[in-house]
């Protein structure tokens, strides 16, 4: 008997990390399909071979085609990594092609990262799936009570962590230098300016310590695309600081947690790697150069105890999170993921689940669904634009989608086995 499978839809490498991670987490033994979804932020072959999950199948194709996707109505599971206006999308058109069925798949969505802005606007988006995680007891919290308020299902939000917490307890080494990591976000700080300034705080570290690796941990080559734009890389602008490079400061790639293997410190404004760093007791500063600001995101970290700027990491600041903080954001917890499982079993053991019906309604809000379908293909019949009501496609259509899908997902196979054992070589730059 085949195993069963759980479909993974994500448009990024970040959300394809994290939707990826979740389904080994809830679906332990599921086979592995991926859907990257075509936009701005398709990921690469590098940026999936340094994540290192390998699926079982991959495609790549426009959001509107899952409608017709037989592979994916029969998936056991689909979780949905990809924004709060792509979920709204998804569930209402997913929901008028499933309907009627005997068997449709449980569907899973959540944040890939904090939740420190717009919570209602993404929550409300996302409502009416299976399961909605939160990450942590906090969140958990107030997603119920705005589902609640609003007469969504509040059962629906399942407590969890992000699923990428772990690796190995930190533990201090004579055998390498003592290594700061930097993670780099694309947009935080976002100006020019201010990330040549933190690029330059980063060297005059690196002079000032010249016992210490300092390491600035990149996201993406230049004219990549992640969930957010980076416009001024900083692969480019350490060709302009003020005095050449000290040997002691590097631009890396990697998988995270492979980086943080090997650090001492991890430094950054508000990236969900501080989370990471934190799990596994590696001490981890949030930077206060810039302000502690909403626009910026390190206010989520206000009583972590972690706040800290370049001036007292000089002087040799090891911040260590406020365990009751760190408590309440999931860190430390050692199976996060059992109620998401036992949610999944109870929804399995219930029947046949009913028809897909997102909070927003062309009855409740119209004109604001109107505008996410549009925007991901779709028209008021969730049907792909251009479609016409009542058709799925020809036959002939459909066969040849069919070869394509086949086409594609050899591909993918050979870029996994071939291209990205090679891509998982490169090291500093």
């Amino acid at each position: 008997m085949p195993p069963r499978r759980i479909a993974v839809l994500a448009d990024s490498d970040t959300r394809w990390k994290w939707g990826a991670s979740v389904a080994q987490q809830i679906a332990p033994g599921h086979a592995l399909d991926a859907y990257f979804l075509r936009g701005r932020s398709t990921p690469t072959e590098r940026q999936l071979a340094e994540i290192g999950i390998e699926p079982d199948t991959a495609r790549e194709l426009p959001t509107a085609e899952l409608v017709d996707d037989a592979d994916l109505a029969d998936a056991d599971i689909v979780v949905m990594a990809v924004s709060g206006g792509t979920v709204l999308a998804l569930t209402h058109s997913l929901g008028l092609a499933w309907s009627g069925r005997e068997h449709r798949p449980i569907t899973v969505t959540g944040y890939v990262g904090v939740v420190y802005e717009k919570m209602i606007d993404g929550l409300l988006t996302r409502g009416g799936t299976d399961i909605v995680l939160a990450n942590s007891t906090y969140d958990a919290r107030r997603f119920g009570a705005a589902f609640a308020s609003v007469g969504v299902d509040p059962d629906s939000v399942v407590e969890c962590a992000l699923p990428f917490l772990g690796g190995e307890p930190y533990r201090p080494s004579t055998e390498r230098p003592f290594t700061l990591t930097f993670a780099v976000q694309p947009s935080v700080p976002k100006g020019k300016q201010d990330r040549m300034r933190l690029l330059e705080r980063a060297a005059a570290h690196a002079r000032r310590h010249p016992d210490r690796q300092v390491l600035m941990k990149l996201r993406s080559l230049p004219g990549e695309h992640t969930t957010h734009v980076e416009a001024d890389p900083y692969q480019l602008l350490i060709q302009n600081l003020a005095e050449p490079a000290p040997a002691n400061l590097q631009l890396v790639y990697g998988n995270m947690g492979e980086v943080l293997d090997r650090t001492d410190l991890l430094v950054t404004v508000s990236s969900t790697a501080a989370l990471e760093s934190m799990q596994r007791g590696i001490p981890t500063a949030i930077l206060t150069d810039f302000g502690v600001r909403e626009a910026h995101g390190n206010h989520y970290f206000i009583h972590s105890g972690c706040l800290a700027s370049w001036d007292e990491l000089d002087a040799g600041a090891l911040p260590l999170p406020d365990p009751a903080w760190a408590d309440a954001q999931g860190i430390g917890k050692s199976d996060p993921y059992a109620a998401a499982r036992a949610r999944v079993a109870a929804l399995r053991a219930a029947g046949p689940l009913p028809t897909l019906r997102p909070y927003y309604t062309p009855e409740r809000a119209g004109i604001y669904l109107g505008g996410l379908l549009a925007r991901n293909g779709f028209d008021e019949k969730g049907r792909p634009l251009g479609t016409p009501l009542g058709t799925g496609g020809s036959g002939l259509k459909r066969a040849v989608r069919g070869v394509a899908r086949r086409g594609a997902k050899a591909v993918y196979r050979v870029g996994y086995q071939r291209v990205a054992p090679t891509l998982r070589k490169w090291g500093a730059v």
